[in-house]
């Protein structure tokens, strides 16, 4: 059963990516095209100047990715199914060629996921599906830009793009939370830099209002994380640790509304509590954020030029894993936020 779950999972992967490879269309091609809806000549022109700009000021790869697009007329592309321990924050990984152990598992299609995540809680698992807009894939195929990336204004989809080609500068196998945390301060770091040589400073001071609550927020889960801990490394019953982490959870939600104030009220992260709260939920996050401000520390240290910065991540990267994960703490120990 194990062998044919595996043949399964494979086949819908391989089906899912070769349909959008399928459906792509040359954005030239549809920039010229009368036919083309006004909106996304828009859009996509923006990504086509935004493409150039990751190549000659990110120096982000010059390959044939996004140069193509792809309409899926669904919402996500993907959806990652993420899983834990009851009394365990430390993510279940899955393990395939090329991108080696990953902390989720994707499917193409939402009923794929849930199916799969069902199996998961009956094994008593803490489990959460999130969508993805993109997912790259590593360079080994030209990627589309997906009409899922396109959602919501073009700071969103440009900092999508320099999300995904972070991806092909640096990989490594069985550290989704190094892999993750570098794609996304490449891409805040990107999007800044490209703000700023769009002469739009305003829109830089409210991106970095928009990261520093992304900060503080990730500073609650974080606090949350080390609560839930510390009861779960208690000698109690199973029935005292599902109490305390019932308390923790609850807390957790009283101090989001104190951020809410300092935040004067702004509720953009109301909607991430309309869903179950567990272990992999909290976990889901902290992969992509837990070690930017890591990141940002080497940044700052080799003066804030992203090929030596490149050059750094790549160095530690090719440590063997105990020793880069106490590096990563080095840098994360100095606190740095750019």
């Amino acid at each position: 059963m194990s062998g044919c779950s595996t043949i399964s999972y494979y086949s819908q992967a391989v089906g899912g990516h070769l349909k959008l490879m399928n459906a792509r269309e040359p954005i030239d091609e549809l920039l010229e095209s009368d036919t083309t809806d006004p909106e996304l000549r828009k859009k996509l022109q923006t990504l086509v100047d935004a493409r150039r700009y990751a190549v000659d000021k990110l120096h982000l790869p010059d390959n044939d990715s996004y140069n193509t697009y792809a309409a899926t007329g669904r919402r996500y592309v993907t959806w990652n199914v993420v899983a834990a321990g009851e009394f365990s924050l430390s993510p279940k990984t899955w393990c395939f060629p090329v991108a080696g152990c990953v902390s989720y598992k994707g499917y193409f299609a939402e009923e794929d996921a849930k199916a799969y995540a069902a199996k998961l809680q009956a094994e008593n698992l803490d489990v959460n599906i999130g969508g993805a807009i993109a997912y790259s894939t590593l360079g080994w195929f030209d990627d589309p830009v997906l009409d899922t990336m396109l959602n919501g204004g073009d700071m969103r989809y440009v900092s999508t793009l320099f999300h995904e080609l972070a991806h092909q500068v640096l990989y490594i196998k069985d550290d989704s939370s190094f892999n993750e945390a570098f794609a996304t301060f490449v891409e805040q770091e990107g999007l800044r830099i490209w703000l700023n040589d769009r002469g739009e400073p305003d829109r830089i001071d409210w991106y970095n209002d928009s990261l520093k609550r992304s900060s503080d927020f990730s500073e609650l889960l974080k606090s949350t994380r080390s609560q839930l801990l510390a009861v779960y490394q208690e000698d109690i019953s199973d029935e005292r640790k599902r109490e305390g982490k019932q308390a923790v959870l609850d807390d957790m939600q009283t101090n989001y509304q104190k951020l809410k104030i300092s935040w004067d009220d702004y509720a953009g992260y109301d909607g991430w509590f309309k869903r179950e709260v567990n272990n992999a939920r909290l976990l889901s996050v902290s992969t992509y954020r837990k070690l930017v401000p890591a990141f940002a520390a080497m940044y700052v240290d080799v003066g804030r030029q992203l090929p030596a910065f490149y050059e750094k991540a790549k160095q530690i990267a090719a440590l063997p894993a105990d020793q880069r994960r106490a590096k990563m703490d080095e840098y994360l120990a100095r606190g740095v936020t750019l």
